[in-house]
């Protein structure tokens, strides 16, 4: 089917080709409650300097009701959409979220932001704005550090794409673009297969760029790497950080270092901005491990991309502490991204049940849902292979890592490895060969 992501690729599952889970209280509470002390900055820092203790939560607004740290454009929706119908499935606890959620919804091109009760906030793009004809298939979706923007992955569509939200933009306004739509490569503004990418506090982009093999580092509004992480090459394998086995997510951890993710061989990294690797593991039991991050320090969190899935938690020992593995009807078919809530509960995104669900580890019961299990759709309500989630903010994940996440030294250069190689790799046109 034109338009499928690396990982959706028929005929067996070749991890250069394709892209890509203890219990409720104490440990996953800890670090949420941590994260929520934490709030991004409300400008830019300086690029390259040094994270700062201390962060100003997003621009929020004086609305009643409002959570402390609600950016103004959100509590705009939230009262518009006050008396709009719901759209949870039954048994749904809408407080077991702390607030909306952002979900790419891959199939349907769109963003939509759903809140605890089922009602739409918003979708991406709509008729209030003009339809960006290259934004295609978002996989993954996150709000900006500073909770007015939204950074959106593009996978089968090579791009990766910044969308306005907050104060003195029009909403919904993509003000930036990586990549070529539609056109893999490697060269300068070229990816292929791009995924999760992450803004930084100073507005640099980081990002997996799977199929070649290696991670970028971006520098805001730009259209070259700053930085390349690991040899630009067609051949992925794990021998970080010279070589990344096919990497599908560079997750912020809260004592500035990233967690990579690498399909090939079942790898999970730390790794920090200056290129070191402090450590791997292999998530166990895992065959296609996805978008690994960090509940607590010390415990992390990964989607087994698989048909049955699975969603665990584990430590840097590659011990499991909690595994969620339905079977019968509600088994997981390919999950790709699991969150930790901060009321301990997890959220994941189940793709090819098209539905995004929540649960409670300690009954390993799903407590909401939005989408129906097995039947896409574009319907309200309906999903069609939802690939990514995010909190909104002020829980979001950017905005709770933002006081905490490592930023590049300064003159960081590519290693000379990867210059070779990316040099190597790209054809005239810049497209790869």
């Amino acid at each position: 089917m034109a338009g499928r992501s690396a990982r959706d690729t028929a005929g067996g599952r070749n991890p250069v080709t394709t892209r890509h889970q203890w219990l409720k209280g104490g440990l996953v509470t800890l670090v949420l409650l941590l994260a929520a002390c934490s709030r991004a900055q409300a400008t830019p820092r300086p690029r390259h300097a040094s994270p700062s203790s201390e962060a100003t939560a997003p621009s929020s607004s004086a609305v009643v009701g409002s959570v402390p740290g609600t950016p103004a454009w959100l509590a705009t929706l939230e009262r518009k959409a006050a008396d709009s119908p719901s759209y949870l499935q039954p048994g749904s606890n809408p407080s077991a979220l702390p607030g909306p959620v952002l979900i790419a919804d891959r199939n349907n091109s769109r963003l939509l932001l759903v809140d605890p009760k089922g009602q739409i906030l918003w979708q991406f793009p709509s008729g209030a704005t003009a339809h960006p004809g290259n934004f295609s298939a978002p996989d993954d979706a996150f709000f900006g550090p500073n909770g007015n923007e939204i950074i959106a992955t593009e996978e089968s569509n090579f791009t990766i794409s910044t969308i306005a939200l907050g104060p003195g933009s029009a909403m919904g306004k993509i003000t930036w673009t990586y990549g070529h739509p539609g056109v893999a490569g490697s060269a300068a503004d070229y990816l292929d297969n791009p995924d999760d990418a992450m803004m930084l506090p100073n507005g640099d982009v980081l990002a997996a760029d799977i199929k070649n093999c290696r991670i970028l580092l971006i520098a805001p509004g730009t259209h070259a790497p700053e930085h390349i992480y690991g040899v630009t090459d067609p051949f992925c394998f794990h021998d970080p950080p010279v070589r990344f086995g096919s990497p599908n997510g560079v997750f912020p951890m809260t004592n500035g270092d990233y967690l990579v993710t690498e399909i090939n061989g079942n790898w999970v990294d730390e790794m920090n901005l200056s290129g070191q690797i402090l450590w791997s593991t292999h998530p166990p039991g895992v065959s296609y491990p996805s978008d690994t991050n960090e509940v607590r320090p010390g415990v992390f969190l990964t989607a087994d991309y698989s048909n049955p899935g699975q969603v665990e938690m584990f430590n840097q020992l590659g011990k499991l502490l909690w595994r969620y593995r339905p079977t019968g009807a509600q088994s997981l078919d390919r999950p790709s991204l699991a969150l930790p809530l901060p009321n301990g509960d997890v959220l994941i995104n189940d793709d090819w049940n098209h539905r995004v669900i929540v649960v409670d580890p300690a009954t390993n019961q799903i407590v909401w849902q939005y989408g129906h299990t097995g039947v896409p759709g574009s319907a309200p309500g309906y999903l069609d292979k939802p690939d990514g989630v995010d909190l909104a903010p002020p829980y979001s994940l950017l905005v709770t890592h933002a006081a905490t996440m490592g930023l590049p030294p300064a003159g960081l250069s590519p290693p000379p490895s990867s210059l070779g190689a990316a040099a190597g790799s790209a054809s005239a046109s810049g497209v790869a060969p």
